[in-house]
């Protein structure tokens, strides 16, 4: 008779959605509201000694203006008041990923993986770098060169140079295994929005987008569809 392994109930299954432009606020709630879902599920497992399957998802969408600080980030690194904030279009929050200030808009894909990493693989420096090489690859795509910046995540231009410039943040939060919050990648960003904070806490080094460095706009859908089967292709995933 074999047992029942942990093995056998992985799900690499993820459900893929695009919420287009999206209010920042309801994005969160709703991302909540999914994490929640799936750590019941795996509370339910293991006090009950169940193997129900965790849920996966994927998330793009798109933010109207807005600047979110994380957990060890400063404040005093978004440069705008209350005026300057209304004057911007733009909305700020205090929220519960890693790292410092990030600016979210339109032309920027937003990425939110809700996944139960028991699925994947427990370990988070892994989950980001795995993050980081789907958006190198889809930069590849266009026949732009990116790496990483050693000490910083997200996905840099010229890292190893003193034109450095970075094209996707990244900030996450892990609960019992499950993520939320991810990566922001620069597209047809307005990336004068940048100059009004010090961007994720790094005062010295620019930001750039896949419009600036190849001088036209993209097409959102084109990038996306790169980018996610990138996404799927190195997690192993099931996208449906």
């Amino acid at each position: 008779m074999s047992d029942i392994s942990t093995e056998a109930v992985k799900n690499t299954t993820v459900n893929f959605v695009d919420w287009g432009l999206i209010d920042y606020q309801q994005a969160w709630d709703q991302q909540e509201d999914l994490l929640n879902k799936t750590v019941a599920v795996k509370t339910e497992n293991r006090v009950n000694g169940t193997h129900l399957p965790t849920p996966n998802h994927l998330i793009f969408c798109e933010h109207p203006h807005v600047y979110t600080l994380g957990k060890s980030g400063h404040p005093e690194n978004l440069l705008l008041d209350e005026a300057g904030l209304k004057e911007k279009h733009a909305t700020y929050y205090k929220i519960n990923r890693g790292g410092d200030i990030t600016y979210h808009g339109p032309g920027q894909i937003v990425g939110y993986p809700i996944l139960d990493l028991d699925n994947f693989f427990t370990d988070i420096h892994l989950y980001l770098r795995t993050l980081e090489e789907a958006v190198i690859l889809t930069l590849k795509d266009y026949g732009i060169e990116s790496g990483r910046y050693p000490g910083y995540t997200g996905v840099w231009l010229d890292a190893d140079n003193e034109k450095a410039r970075k094209i996707c943040a990244m900030g996450v939060r892990c609960s019992r295994w499950v993520t939320m919050h991810g990566f922001a990648f620069n597209v047809n960003a307005d990336l004068n929005y940048f100059k009004n904070i010090v961007p994720c806490g790094i005062d010295d080094k620019a930001v750039t987008s896949l419009e600036q460095e190849l001088g036209r706009k993209l097409d959102m859908e084109e990038v996306k569809g790169k980018l996610k089967n990138h996404i799927a292709s190195l997690f192993g995933m099931k996208l449906i």
